[in-house]
């Protein structure tokens, strides 16, 4: 069987009432708007699917005054994927927006690094400030699902399955880890929240939200050094995506194949 795989992501929410300091930390044009897509990623060889992050519901978005335009689960089936049988999901990082609808995937075996659930569970939590990007009863789910036998813990670096593998970068969260795909164009790195945008790892400028900004740094030069070029690595909320890759439906850029070369320079 081939280790090759298609990647996509999945646009089901967007954030435009935002600015650069929200973004990068000491920007010198910190007042300019820019712009936050929210995305999750699937993973498809043939029948096999491997959902990446599973966003964030309704709920969580009255809560947070986070409008979304699509529940997660409802893009996945635009996509033609059913939650419910989703067997594999990648959880990269416990934030609201990557692990907010967890329970949507109720047979799947939920892949996390050890260090992020020690770290949202932990002392760490104490302080308002970390606690902030974490909501608690998706956390709870996560603890749910060690419980029902469908949590697989990594330490480090992990293979999911052939031509998938997960690598601790930390950084932004604790346990963040990136998801390096193997595609018919070489190994594709989903970056997630290790570099929300381009800028961030090709500048070397930082994300404000952080529990470690040297780990942060170091994660832009890791993920150069997992992906086949910088073409190669995926940004985890930048709209670029959008507008730089092919997208699978004529007219709706909603939906984009990440295994195919880029259209255009990404910047």
């Amino acid at each position: 069987m081939s280790d090759l795989w298609e990647v996509f992501a999945l646009k089901y929410a967007e954030r435009n009432a935002r600015t650069r300091a929200e973004s990068f930390i000491a920007d010198p044009h910190h007042e300019l708007p820019h712009a936050m897509d929210y995305f999750i990623w699937v993973l498809r060889q043939g029948t096999r699917t491997i959902v990446v992050d599973t966003g964030y519901d309704t709920q969580e978005a009255r809560a947070r005054h986070r409008e979304i335009q699509i529940s997660p689960a409802d893009k996945l089936r635009q996509f033609g994927v059913d939650p419910d049988a989703v067997d594999t999901v990648i959880v990269t990082h416990l934030h609201y927006d990557h692990a907010g609808c967890l329970t949507a995937f109720p047979r799947a075996r939920l892949h996390v690094q050890a260090a992020e659930m020690a770290y949202a569970t932990g002392p760490c939590m104490c302080h308002d400030h970390l606690r902030a990007p974490f909501t608690g009863e998706h956390v709870c789910d996560m603890v749910r699902a060690l419980f029902a036998g469908r949590v697989q813990f990594s330490s480090g670096n992990a293979s999911i399955t052939d031509g998938v593998e997960t690598h601790l970068i930390g950084g932004h969260s604790r346990g963040l880890q990136c998801v390096r795909v193997k595609t018919a164009r070489g190994w594709v790195v989903l970056a997630s929240d290790a570099s929300h945008f381009y800028e961030n790892y090709r500048l070397g400028k930082p994300f404000p939200i952080v529990v470690d900004v040297e780990d942060m740094l170091s994660g832009f030069n890791t993920l150069r050094k997992l992906a086949e070029s910088d073409d190669h690595i995926i940004p985890g909320h930048d709209p670029i995506v959008r507008s730089i890759y092919e997208p699978l439906f004529t007219g709706d850029d909603s939906i984009v194949a990440l295994h195919v070369p880029p259209r255009q320079a990404r910047l």
